[in-house]
């Protein structure tokens, strides 16, 4: 049939391609996670550290995956540099734990964000339709989630064009919301003591912790427990940070690749770092860091406590009263609507990229009739909305940002490798600041791994387990390519 292509066209510009990495980073992220954040390290200017961290890892990452993109400006993306570097096996493993959690997963947790706000507009939404125990709850949101997942796959099944203009318009209004956030909330806030009440111990970290009755626990953190409550909070940071590699997948749809690749991985990641810095100073200017959880209004919950962890909601009432929270969660879910077009955009070429070299179903090699691989982009949607399910949203976050950070490792790792194994490969761009900047990030990045798996044990497992589970399915199902 004429229909079944399988060669992707190149369309795509600079532009579309800054657009893909930074629209992928900011969904919803940014307007929730600062209140786990606040909780677990307590003081404005750890806070703020790590988000700076973040931000530097971040673009470490982005400026290293330069050096692969120029070398295989190819659709896969990150799928393909691992396999060049360590082989069919770990390359299947990394695209099992995309397929499986990373990409899915992360789709399916910013999903559930995306019905969490709309629920601020229809309140009905948080009905349950029915429940198993009180392990599992169904609810409308739930229902909202998958509706969201599917219409967006739909969207994209009709060409890279319409996932394109969906992109760019969603990623504008998202930078739109974030900067009137900052702007307006430092105008507001900075007329107020609250920012300078803020940083007047801003080094004093604690770890505050609410009881089951409703009393709360406050512990000092010094020293190595103060490391350790800083490493495993930066989870929720990196989560916010993650998805900026999604470009990479879509290579083969990208014009000039060698340059427009790199260029863009580091414009996206630098844009998203600096504007989400800035908006956690308008939270601290807006907010008091400290609250109580029993508190009925903004300002008395502070960013502790935020309503259901809205943090970037309850900054915005701070603005311009309760109108305002309808405003920020009519943006925020244009944004994490405009984050999970991008994903699933980008997720489905990295399957195609796999089904062609034999370690994905088969039939998502073929490109319908507007050359998208629509087979591949409707099994992501079907894992996608499973995870909707049966997954919770911490969890989701967990899994699918300790396995990325692994790979995100091995990926970087593999800069080295190919350095020794192919020292006269062609390199348009090479790896910013090599070596100092790429092992710098690795050991950092190694350190972060080490301690979420100290501190969050089982759920750090789970996401090792959930790779280690891809090596039978490797030997047993793959095809041997000869």
């Amino acid at each position: 049939m004429s229909e079944n292509k399988t060669e992707l066209k190149r369309s795509l510009g600079l532009i579309d391609a800054t657009s893909l990495v930074a629209g992928s980073m900011i969904g919803s992220g940014i307007f929730i996670v600062t209140s786990a954040m606040a909780r677990d390290i307590g003081s404005a200017a750890w806070l703020l550290v790590i988000w700076i961290v973040t931000g530097l890892i971040t673009v470490a990452a982005a400026l290293s995956y330069g050096e692969l993109a120029g070398m295989m400006p190819n659709a896969g993306g990150q799928f393909v540099y691992i396999q060049r570097a360590y082989g069919r096996l770990v390359s299947f493993l990394y695209g099992w734990t995309v397929f499986t959690v990373i990409q899915t997963g992360v789709i399916a947790a910013i999903a559930v964000t995306f019905a969490n706000y709309a629920a601020i507009f229809f309140p009905v939404l948080d009905e349950t339709l029915f429940s198993v125990g009180s392990s599992f709850v169904f609810s409308y949101q739930k229902v909202l989630a998958i509706f969201s997942i599917v219409l967006l796959t739909y969207i994209n099944t009709k060409g890279v064009q319409s996932g394109k203009v969906v992109q760019l318009v969603f990623t504008s209004a998202k930078l739109i919301a974030l900067f009137a956030l900052i702007i307006l909330g430092l105008y507001v806030g900075l007329k107020t003591d609250i920012l300078s009440d803020n940083f007047a111990n801003m080094w004093e970290a604690s770890k505050t912790v609410v009881n089951p009755d409703g009393t709360v626990t406050v512990t000092k953190l010094v020293g190595t427990a103060l490391l350790g409550a800083a490493g495993a909070t930066i989870i929720n940071s990196l989560f916010s940070s993650d998805a900026w590699n999604n470009v990479t997948f879509i290579a083969g749809e990208i014009k000039d690749p060698k340059k427009n690749i790199p260029r863009s991985l580091f414009l996206g990641t630098v844009i998203v770092t600096v504007v989400y810095v800035l908006a956690n100073v308008a939270y601290l200017a807006l907010l008091p860091m400290q609250g109580s959880p029993s508190a009925s209004d903004a300002l008395s919950n502070g960013i502790m406590f935020a309503n259901n962890d809205r943090v970037g909601a309850a900054a915005a009432s701070m603005i311009l009263g309760n109108v305002s929270v309808f405003v920020m969660a009519g943006l925020i879910m244009v944004s994490t609507f405009g984050c999970n077009s991008g994903l699933i955009l980008s997720g489905g070429r990295l399957f195609f990229a796999m089904a062609k070299d034999g370690l994905f179903f088969r039939q998502a090699t073929e490109l319908n009739k507007n050359q998208v691989p629509a087979k591949a982009l409707w099994v992501q949607c079907i894992w996608a909305c499973v995870l909707c399910i049966s997954g919770k949203f911490g969890d989701l976050l967990t899994y699918a940002t300790f396995a990325s950070l692994l790979f995100y490792i091995l990926t970087i790792l593999g800069v080295f490798i190919l350095r020794k194994k192919e020292p006269h490969a062609d390199r348009p761009y090479k790896a910013f600041g090599y070596p100092f900047v790429p092992a710098l990030y690795i050991v950092v990045t190694v350190a972060i791994c080490l301690t979420l798996l100290i501190y969050d044990t089982f759920n750090t497992g789970l996401g090792l387990a959930i790779v280690a589970l891809g090596i039978p399915v490797y030997y047993l199902a793959m095809p041997k390519k000869q």
